[in-house]
């Protein structure tokens, strides 16, 4: 994850610090980040292309990290204080996308060190298949996104349309998510006929109390 330094926030211009700070400010009260929309009517300017400029700006400038194909894909980078926001995603539909803005639940500020590798969600645990690998229902596992796996790892994979939490192994043109509860069979895909997307690999668990 990268880190924003004194002088690339000093490089700033007066609207994109106006953008940034509706966006902090988005995050502080409402727990998610706004809409285009939103910082279009809050700048009171006509045009969303405007905003989609200022916002790459911000990008390149490392002030905030942009999440494609998602409505309110906007995510504050870790300065090193606790305006740095992960998405926490609830329970994700057949067929639609991890990012989709209606699974959003709300920001969730961490320290993002704590963590093997910079996770961008956090997905919250629906049911039991994982307790032997010390993750329970209701906790929050910091998922990493990609769509490579390597042997062993715990992964967010969708499987027709399906997504679940498991272990991730592989023989030759098959694949199996493996659970770690010995009462879950192994969900075997092969891969010649079904389809099986890596959303992300799991990072950490974060549990709340």
């Amino acid at each position: 994850m990268n880190t924003v330094n004194n002088n690339s926030t000093k490089s700033l211009t007066k609207k994109q610090e106006e953008v940034l700070e509706f966006i902090k400010d988005c995050i502080e009260c409402q727990g998610m980040p706004p809409t285009l929309d939103e910082i279009r009517r809050q700048l009171n300017v006509s045009s969303i292309n405007g905003i989609r400029d200022h916002l790459r700006a911000l990008e390149r400038k490392g002030a905030i990290e942009l999440l494609s194909g998602v409505s309110r894909g906007i995510r504050l980078v870790d300065r090193g204080d606790d305006s740095a926001g992960l998405p926490i995603i609830g329970r994700v539909a057949a067929g639609s996308p991890i990012l989709a803005e209606q699974h959003v639940e709300k920001q969730c500020q961490l320290n993002t060190t704590l963590f093997s590798r910079d996770p961008d969600y956090l997905l919250r645990v629906v049911g039991t298949s994982m307790i032997d690998a010390g993750i329970v229902e209701g906790d929050l596992l910091a998922v990493h996104k990609t769509a490579e796996a390597r042997e062993g790892q715990i992964v967010i994979a969708r499987v027709n349309d399906e997504v679940t939490v498991k272990r991730f192994h592989r023989e030759g043109h098959m694949a199996y998510l493996l659970a770690e509860n010995k009462d879950f069979e192994p969900i075997e895909v092969d891969l010649r006929r079904e389809h099986l997307a890596i959303e992300g690999v799991v990072v950490g668990v974060v549990r709340e109390f």
